[in-house]
Parts: C-alpha cells; structure tokens; sequence
C-alpha cells in the first residue's frame, strides 16, 4: 500500500463521514497540498468512486458510490493487512534492539518521541528486564504516554538512566543531532534497528 492508496481511502472515508466535507478541510487533515486533494477529487469522481452535487450557499455535497464503497472496503482492507505488517516487522527490530541492550548490561531506558513505535516498542519492552524511566517529547510535554507524565528534555538533568532510545522520527530534524545538541552523548543514544 502506497502513499496514494492511504490517501485515497482517507478521502474515501471523509466523504462518507460527512458528505460536505471541503477540500480545504481535508487538505489541513491529510496535511497535503489543497491542489493535491483537488487532483485526487478530480481523479476519484473520474472513477465513479462519488458524485458532485449543487448545496445550499454554494456549498459542494459528495455522495459515495456504491463503487466508491467498494473501494474503501477494498483499501480498508490492504490498509489493515499493511498496518499488520507494519507492525510485525517493526516488533522484530524492536526485539532484537532490546535484546542487544539486554546483553550489553542495559537495565534503565527512556524514550525519545511519541509514536506508534514508541507504543509498540514500550509493549515489547515489558517482556524484557529493561526498565522504562520515562518518555521525553517537548512537543507533548505534560500529556500523558500510556500512563506516563511526558517530560521535557530538561528532565534528563534529574533522571538517571543507561540509554536513550528514539521512538519518534520527524522528516525535518535528525533525532540524534538534536539529542546531541542536548547534551546527550552520542554512546546514550540507541535507534531501533
């Protein structure tokens, strides 16, 4: 499953959440360009996946389609077979980075990022002796992850620990560049391998 395919099925389910659903909406949502979600409109009622229809105040209505239910059924469906992959093979590495911290002596870990493989890796983690101190994340500081207070990073000032490990990636800065302008020394830092 392809970028364009997750992208379409959530368009597919937006419509049939709310049929005056707007562009500009699903654009901010998908967090894609308005013209892209225009060309994927274009591209969708092409295929007969749902139909334009006049609103009051010169609003815009969308109605699925038998065809277009078809389709999200479809890709709902890859989209699960996806995620379940996702989440196998991202299980796998997560074990063997625990089990080589494991065998190097490492007994306290704190986590770098909220994800869906911080969630996934704290689950794997409780099947070792390796000890969770605590989640780092500025951006979601004071929530909660699973339970936890999220803590900035001037936390790691007040918290012991062996290794920090990065549960989170932005497509915009390395992780590791800004743990080390942190302060964190290079040898404390662990990716997911």
């Amino acid at each position: 499953m392809d970028n364009q395919d997750i992208r379409t099925l959530k368009i597919l389910e937006e419509i049939e959440k709310s049929s005056r659903v707007s562009q500009r909406d699903l654009a901010e949502h998908l967090n894609i360009s308005l013209g892209l979600v225009n060309s994927f409109f274009k591209r969708l009622a092409k295929k007969d996946f749902f139909r334009v229809c006049a609103a009051p105040k010169n609003r815009i209505k969308y109605i699925l389609t038998p065809k277009g239910v078809v389709e999200k059924n479809r890709l709902t469906y890859a989209y699960i077979q996806y995620s379940f992959q996702f989440f196998s093979d991202a299980r796998q590495k997560i074990k063997r980075t625990l089990k080589k911290l494991e065998e190097d002596g490492i007994h306290d870990i704190i986590f770098y990022g909220i994800s869906d493989l911080a969630e996934i890796t704290y689950t794997s983690l409780e099947e070792t002796p390796l000890k969770f101190k605590a989640m780092v994340d500025d951006r979601n500081r004071g929530k909660l992850f699973l339970g936890h207070p999220i803590r900035s990073f001037d936390a790691l000032n007040t918290i012991s620990f062996d290794k920090i490990l990065i549960t989170a990636f932005s497509a915009k800065k390395n992780p590791v560049d800004i743990l080390m302008k942190k302060k964190i020394h290079k040898d404390k830092i662990v990716l997911i391998k």
